[in-house]
């Protein structure tokens, strides 16, 4: 369905507001910027502001819906024969291979980690976005597999795709701080990635199985 022209216009304004709220939280610091000059800024009211971004910390995080459902997409996306974990040790190394900015590889990272690590609001944010993204991949898989209520199988696959996801991003996210080049941290994570599949085990490596 084609986009029409009023969401066009309220997604460019959205845009807008997150890239002028994101420039002035990278220069001045989270904690510092005010609604009030994001708005001033932006060109727009404060109530403005408000209606796309009920909260300081969605103006920075704005993008965080793409990572809560991250690892579900993966696994409702993973091809015949492959395994729930499969799936995502494979949009991990394609997505760290390619620097995808998706997980963190490129130079203005530092920038933005920074930020968060000066935020008490933005650091518990995260948080959050991680635990909720652990339950939606566990309710995910429970649908995928159709496991029976009281099958504990699904939560802890789920809790070892997540610690995979959660370790690879922490280590972009320590080494890109370091302003170290997204190339060369995406071979580190790389070699990451392949320690942390041979520790898992073959019921999380063979779980979740789609029909060839």
């Amino acid at each position: 369905m084609a986009e029409g022209l009023r969401e066009r216009k309220k997604r460019q304004t959205r845009q807008h507001i997150s890239d002028v709220a994101t420039r002035l939280f990278v220069e001045h610091g989270f904690v510092t910027v005010t609604i009030a000059e994001v708005a001033e800024a932006a060109d727009v009211s404060v109530n403005t502001v408000y209606n796309y971004f009920p909260a300081k910390e969605d103006l920075f995080l704005d993008r965080s819906k793409g990572v809560v459902d991250r690892l579900s997409r993966w696994v409702r996306g993973r091809r015949a024969g492959e395994s729930a974990a499969g799936a995502v040790l494979r949009e991990l190394r394609e997505a760290v291979e390619g620097c995808s900015p998706t997980v963190g590889l490129f130079d203005g990272y530092a920038d933005f980690m920074k930020v968060v690590n000066e935020a008490d609001t933005l650091r518990s944010r995260l948080w959050a976005i991680q635990q909720e993204s652990l339950l939606d991949l566990v309710a995910t898989m429970r649908a995928e597999t159709g496991a029976a209520e009281g099958d504990v199988l699904p939560d802890l696959v789920a809790g070892q795709l997540a610690w995979m996801h959660g370790t690879v991003m922490g280590r972009i996210g320590t080494e890109m701080v370091k302003r170290r080049k997204p190339a060369e941290v995406s071979r580190q994570t790389l070699d990451l990635i392949d320690e942390m599949e041979e520790l898992l085990g073959e019921k999380v490596l063979t779980y979740a199985v789609r029909d060839a």
